[in-house]
């Protein structure tokens, strides 16, 4: 492995009947709605043992949809992590809701039921467990929390395609879970995304949403004023052929993550995200966690270090306490410190073990 080779951090893998499908959904002329999108919810809802599955046009989209759903308006408070990636918060300041930012695990860098404990108040309309880059939160004490509370769960399971808590997959444990199907993730199609519950009324709702809000029991009848959140039957074909390739991804990704524990879990000033006994996890990433005595250039020179040996990697999510010109959150060290310190590296499942090898040997060459 030369330095010369570029390793990029993510990469779409299309090894199935992709194009098969695509071409079919072409020539049968159905290519926004159609068959494939129908089979894709069936596929997906089928596979991961949920009720109601339903596709949107990307993960934010079906966020969007479930906080429609539930019912979010105006000065509604939601609940989510101080560090993860922010849709679910930008999502509340669009619909004019509040984001009150919880703080994290210093190890799983996932939200706790402790944490989303103190920042509920009578004003709280939803908790937004994010499962971050594969890890599952602790569910159990989040849902009886919630129960407690009669707070429906939203999980956002945009990062944890397939893992699963308990033996049950994330996404599915909540009142609605929300995935994303976009580039890097663990099944693409492009852009995408979907929802699922158990919940038979809210599944008509965020439908009814999803489509301008019509029913189509009369052409140009709104019951509501909705969105277009649909996804088309071109990338329900592409994510066909994905989902009939799970399996074979799933085990790529499980072997990646091996590769670098067995290389890294050992090496001073640096750590891997915890991912306890009871999870089962499928990383969308692989993230260390860099000690600044051993890495006194800082996470973001090392990003560049790691960029000039021809290895793409991304700085962890930005903790809102750094973005005060759009939100108003309180001191969360755990969530300041991870989201300065965690560094993203390659993970995709045909990254080879030379590749992983010279990534860890490069990163562990940059201590001081």
């Amino acid at each position: 492995m030369t330095a010369s080779q570029f390793i990029p951090l993510a990469k779409p893998e299309f090894c199935g009947n992709e194009q098969q499908y695509v071409a079919e959904a072409l020539s049968s002329t159905w290519i926004s709605g159609g068959p494939f999108v129908e089979r894709l919810e069936r596929d997906f809802a089928n596979y991961f043992g949920a009720r109601f599955a339903l596709t949107a046009a990307n993960g934010t989209s079906a966020l969007h949809m479930a906080f429609l759903a539930l019912g979010v308006g105006p000065g509604d408070e939601i609940i989510v992590p101080g560090f993860a990636f922010l849709a679910a918060a930008n999502l509340s300041l669009l619909m004019n809701a509040i984001p009150v930012f919880a703080e994290i695990s210093p190890d799983t860098w996932c939200v706790t039921a402790a944490a989303i404990e103190k920042c509920l108040s009578p004003r709280t309309k939803l908790i937004v467990p994010i499962h971050t880059y594969g890890n599952v939160c602790d569910m159990d004490s989040i849902l009886a929390l919630a129960e407690s509370r009669n707070i429906p769960v939203v999980e956002d399971a945009a990062e944890a395609l397939a893992s699963r808590y308990k033996g049950r997959y994330a996404g599915t444990l909540g009142t609605i879970g929300t995935f994303s199907f976009q580039a890097t993730k663990t099944i693409t199609t492009g852009e995408g995304g979907m929802v699922a519950t158990k919940d038979k009324d809210i599944y008509a709702q965020m439908a009814l949403y999803r489509s301008h809000g019509m029913l189509r029991k009369r052409y140009y009848w709104h019951d509501l004023a909705g969105h277009n959140f649909r996804l088309t039957n071109i990338q329900a074909a592409l994510g066909c052929a994905q989902m009939e390739m799970l399996s074979q991804k799933i085990a790529g990704r499980k072997h990646v993550h091996q590769q670098y524990e067995k290389r890294l879990s050992n090496i001073d000033g640096l750590s891997l995200q915890v991912f306890p006994p009871e999870v089962e996890a499928v990383p969308w990433a692989i993230a260390v966690r860099l000690d600044p005595r051993a890495y006194p250039q800082g996470r973001d020179t090392v990003f560049q270090q790691m960029r000039d040996a021809q290895i793409e990697t991304r700085p962890g999510f930005c903790a809102p306490g750094f973005m005060g010109h759009l939100y108003a959150s309180p001191e969360l060290p755990v969530c300041n410190d991870v989201s300065q310190q965690v560094l993203v590296l390659p993970t995709y499942p045909s990254l080879s073990d030379e590749q992983i090898e010279f990534v860890c040997a490069t990163l562990i060459g940059l201590r001081s």
